[in-house]
């Protein structure tokens, strides 16, 4: 199965000059804890609940610090054209609970993944590939290897 069936298409974008605040905002009204940052048509990084706490919060910046501030810059993705269990290594080998899925062809952001997403996929194998990873003590557990 291609992770292209089970992903979330079209997902919600933020760009690198708007508020952390803002960016928050759209995780709650969309329930996600993690969204793709985006220039123009461009990913350039990946900002998340846990990066506008440590980032921003806890190192005293404002609701209005821009995301490029905070967000992480190091790219994990999977490409569409992938398989699930594929991806779900990736997820697991990273230690992350959501990936960008990229067009092969354009290079363009064309979805998200998630852990629950591959859970609701029947796809039992490959979320539970992901978990162990994710629920493996030790190492960065976010979009970059740097914290």
């Amino acid at each position: 199965m291609k992770i292209t069936e089970v992903m979330t298409s079209n997902p919600e974008v933020v760009s690198p000059e708007q508020p952390m605040q803002e960016a928050a905002r759209r995780m709650l009204d969309a329930d996600t804890g993690a969204l793709p940052v985006g220039d123009g048509d461009r990913l350039i990084g990946m900002v998340t609940d846990r990066d506008i706490a440590v980032r921003g919060v806890a190192e005293g910046r404002g609701p209005e610090t821009p995301v490029r501030e905070v967000m992480s810059d190091k790219l994990l993705f999977a490409w569409d054209d992938q398989d699930v269990d594929e991806v779900a290594t990736q997820m697991s080998d990273a230690q992350v609970r959501r990936m960008p899925i990229l067009s092969r062809q354009e290079e363009k952001l064309v979805g998200m993944v998630s852990i629950g997403d591959l859970v609701q996929s029947n796809q039992g194998e490959a979320a539970g590939i992901a978990v162990a990873g994710v629920t493996e003590p030790g190492g960065e557990h976010n979009q970059s290897e740097e914290s």
